[in-house]
């Protein structure tokens, strides 16, 4: 194709944009973290003051999103973001862009699926103020008490501590943990710390590998329904029977769906209170996979067949005793004998 010239006859005021910006930097942000970079440089030599909402109502941008967008420059290292003692934003500074900032490192860690334990450490008082001293914390804490919509209190720092340090997520993931839940209405830590170690029982490492999690939760989740005969969304107590069939009793979709198919043989009424008792023996009977149920079946046709033959014995030798004697109305039968 030919080339072509690029010429500027505006005679208007200029808000300068660093060329180490466009080489390194522009490719890989989204269209939030450009508008939102640039409206603040247009505003850096000004007088006016900024502020979360201001920018949100500008854009008509959710205020996490400002939040997000915010928090991606600075660990690009071209913003640098203080906070007061409140965690409030208190200022932002622009600082030079330069190649070697534009490729991050990324720590990640792989688990073991489902045999890795979490356990939160009794963190001591010098371990908060360590934590509370990084870089990051204030942060963090910042977009938590954003999301969460609270002053965080002394167990939720230790719940990011511990998601942070011994879940070994990264900033984003962590920031995605926290959009996650809110976006479900759970603003309890007990609930973020489930979500945050079931991520890592599953290897999830970054952002892209927990929103395919959900993906699959959710598509999951039609599944179960659609295998019990529903076709509507599922009520909070469908949710919480599926919920507790994934994530408590472990077993993989095609564990459930045969229990879905052995209940819908059953009965046409109270199918997941059926499917429950199903999946809830296999747990307690050490159901794991598909190929484990056919083990339970034969050791309960074992177990039922034996306790049929104990039955028979014991009926065979107490056979006299086992006849059932009639309640006779002897003067009612008198009375009808002396009649005829």
């Amino acid at each position: 194709m030919s080339q072509f010239m690029i010429q500027n006859q505006q005679n208007i005021d200029y808000t300068m944009i660093a060329n180490s910006f466009v080489d390194h930097y522009l490719a890989e942000a989204n269209d939030v973290q450009i508008k939102i970079y640039l409206y603040l440089l247009r505003h850096a030599n000004s007088s006016k003051e900024c502020s979360i909402s201001s920018i949100a109502d500008h854009f008509n941008y959710p205020e996490k999103d400002v939040l997000r967008a915010l928090s991606y420059w600075e660990r690009k290292k071209i913003l640098q973001l203080k906070f007061d003692d409140n965690h409030e934003l208190s200022g932002l500074i622009f600082c030079n862009p330069t190649a070697n900032d534009s490729t991050p490192v990324v720590k990640t860690m792989t688990y073991m699926s489902h045999t890795a334990t979490f356990v939160k450490p009794e963190y001591t008082l010098d371990q908060l103020a360590e934590f509370k001293s990084r870089q990051t914390t204030s942060e963090l804490m910042f977009i938590a008490e954003s999301y969460l919509g609270r002053t965080l209190s002394a167990n939720d720092v230790r719940s990011i501590l511990f998601i942070s340090d011994e879940l070994h997520f990264s900033f984003d993931l962590l920031d995605y943990l926290l959009q996650y839940c809110v976006d479900r209405g759970k603003r309890d830590f007990r609930y973020i710390e489930k979500v945050a170690i079931s991520w890592a029982e599953n290897n999830v490492t970054s952002v892209e590998q927990a929103q395919s999690q959900a993906t699959k939760y959710d598509k999951d989740t039609y599944t179960v329904m659609n295998a019990l005969g529903k076709t509507n969304q599922p009520t909070a107590k469908e949710a919480e029977y599926i919920k507790r069939w994934f994530q408590v009793y472990g077993f993989t979709l095609d564990v459930i769906l045969e229990a879905c198919e052995r209940c819908v043989l059953a009965t046409d009424k109270h199918r997941f209170e059926y499917a429950d008792k199903i999946l809830k023996n296999w747990h307690a009977n050490g159901v794991h996979h598909r190929g484990d149920i056919a083990k339970a079946d034969a050791a309960y046709e074992l177990r039922k067949k034996n306790l049929n033959a104990s039955a028979t014995s014991v009926a065979a030798k107490n056979r006299f005793n086992q006849f059932k004697q009639n309640d006779y109305d002897f003067e009612l039968l008198e009375k009808e004998l002396l009649s005829n």
